[in-house]
């Protein structure tokens, strides 16, 4: 007899989730992933300015609000006609603020959000021991208090305690991280979240002698951590759990539209020339050059009403939240009219098949310490390493582009606003492929689509019954005990999903700023 297990919310992710699997005889037989909020962003940006975009945009999300901001622009830059006219020194400081949000998403990822799901920290509640290093664990969960640790779902812990309490160590360490790669980021974009500096035709701040100094010392520490704690903490997790390098299977089809523009070439950012290379992989195989057109999405089982197979380009977005054959509002994107991943493992996956020697390198060597094979990595521990190794080659090619930048020369490049023009920006972020697309009419935006990774990844089922990447993970997984389904929740998390995070703002006093209703 079939018995469903609801997980609602899924909690350590950014923004509203659910998770329903149907599960029979002790293995997942169908699964359903809901976005449980509208946005509707798209609306919101109807009419306005185009210049409004980049800002508006990254309010999507709080934590990673710097890749909304660079898809915005080369959205825009495109619509504008300037897409091959970004200075320099634009083009370097864009990458050096999309990289800063890269490496604390990263960390954020693995430490505050999936590593909890690996690391005991209710093991370390008694810890009393004297070394310096590990007083900050005794002082943070020592004293009897492990909310928000607890409640949660229990059993498969593996480490001893010892290991947890260095990993524990690690997960506060690791907030110094964001702190310095947000610090980073503001150098050059003024603030985070939502930098204000970047721009159609470049970025509106300039180098200095001092901002390059501070930028480097501080991603000196976190290349460090990078290499000495993260990488080989995400290689203990891989040893210590080597079942999860089998567990969580996607679709093996894999997406990625380039990351960090390496000069300001081709105005076809599908040919652009990029630090991660844009493409396709279809099982495994081969890879195909990247086909903006072949991109579509589906609203079947979606809150909206339109036709399916739609693309962005075209698409409208009109919610219905009634519809009856909907359960998320999250569309269905396809490429090809396959589903595709996206993300870390799929920006690997394509730059390793398109020949990226660095790449290549590091993820030859990563597989052979774990003593695993290529196919592995399409699992939840690939899916972390491939997110580990993502920040260091982001940061080391970070440390040689911020000695790059030229002070004095200029950073954006001169436009007008056309009265009727239609862009496309696309580029992967640090959850993979996200793609803005524009139309003006009057000097105004008439339509605004956004795809962003975690439709792709969380998407429902399309106009074939097919399920997202996320659905088809879950999809055959064994559970072990259905009070205690953590074999679900590793596994959505290892996509690292963002829905609907949007941003909350608080008194320090705890002042009630306003109030909605929702009916």
């Amino acid at each position: 007899m079939a018995t469903k297990i609801t997980i609602d919310p899924l909690t350590r992710i950014e923004g509203h989730m659910k998770i329903e699997a149907t599960v029979e005889k002790g293995t997942v037989r169908d699964a359903q992933c809901s976005g449980t909020l509208f946005r509707g962003f798209e609306i919101i940006l109807r009419g306005r300015d185009p210049r409004d975009a980049q800002r508006i945009t990254q309010r999507v999300c709080g934590v990673c609000p710097a890749v909304h901001a660079t898809a915005s622009t080369l959205n825009l830059d495109s619509a504008f006609g300037i897409a091959d006219r970004i200075p320099q020194n634009g083009r370097i400081l864009r990458n050096l603020v999309l990289g800063s949000n890269y490496l604390q998403s990263h960390i954020l990822h693995f430490y505050h959000l999936a590593a909890l799901d690996f690391v005991d920290v209710v093991s370390c509640k008694d810890y009393s021991g004297k070394d310096s290093e590990l007083i900050s664990v005794r002082d943070f969960i020592g004293r009897g208090e492990l909310s928000p640790f607890v409640p949660r779902y229990e059993g498969d812990y593996r480490f001893d305690k010892e290991t947890n309490r260095t990993l524990v160590k690690h997960y506060l360490t690791a907030f110094e991280m964001r702190r310095l790669s947000h610090e980073m980021l503001t150098l050059f974009g003024g603030k985070m979240p939502h930098n204000a500096s970047v721009v159609p035709g470049g970025i509106s701040e300039h180098p200095t002698v001092d901002k390059v100094t501070g930028f480097f010392w501080r991603l000196k520490k976190i290349k460090e951590f990078i290499d000495e704690t993260y990488i080989p903490d995400i290689v203990a997790v891989a040893k210590t759990y080597p079942d999860y390098l089998e567990i969580g299977r996607g679709p093996g089809n894999f997406l990625c539209y380039g990351a960090f523009d390496l000069d300001g070439g081709s105005a076809d950012y599908s040919k652009r020339k990029r630090l991660f290379q844009q493409g396709a992989v279809e099982g495994m195989k081969t890879l195909a050059p990247l086909d903006t057109d072949s991109i579509t999405e589906s609203v079947c089982h979606s809150w909206y009403d339109g036709p399916d197979k739609t693309h962005p380009s075209e698409q409208e977005t009109v919610p219905n939240a009634r519809k009856k054959s909907g359960y998320s509002w999250i569309r269905s994107p396809r490429y090809d009219d396959k589903v595709y991943e996206v993300g870390p493992l799929a920006r690997w996956v394509v730059s390793y098949f398109a020949g990226n020697k660095e790449v290549k390198g590091l993820l030859d060597g990563a597989l052979k310490e774990l003593g695993a094979d290529l196919g592995s990595l399409n699992s939840v521990a690939g899916r972390h390493l491939a997110r580990a190794l993502d920040a260091k080659v982001v940061a080391d090619n970070m440390a040689k582009w911020v000695l790059e930048l030229k002070p004095g020369d200029p950073v954006c490049a001169v436009y007008d606003i056309p009265s009727e023009a239609s862009g496309m920006g696309v580029v992967d972020g640090p959850r993979g492929a996200l793609g803005h697309w524009i139309q003006i009419e009057d000097a105004r935006i008439k339509r605004y689509q956004l795809v962003v990774p975690t439709t792709w990844n969380a998407s429902p089922k399309d106009e074939k019954g097919r399920p997202g990447p996320m659905e088809h993970s879950l999809i055959g997984t064994k559970v072990k005990d259905e009070k205690n389904p953590y074999e679900l929740v590793r596994i959505a998390r290892s996509f690292d999903p963002c829905l609907a995070c949007s941003v909350h703002t608080i008194s320090v006093r705890g002042d009630r700023l306003g109030s909605g209703r929702v009916s």
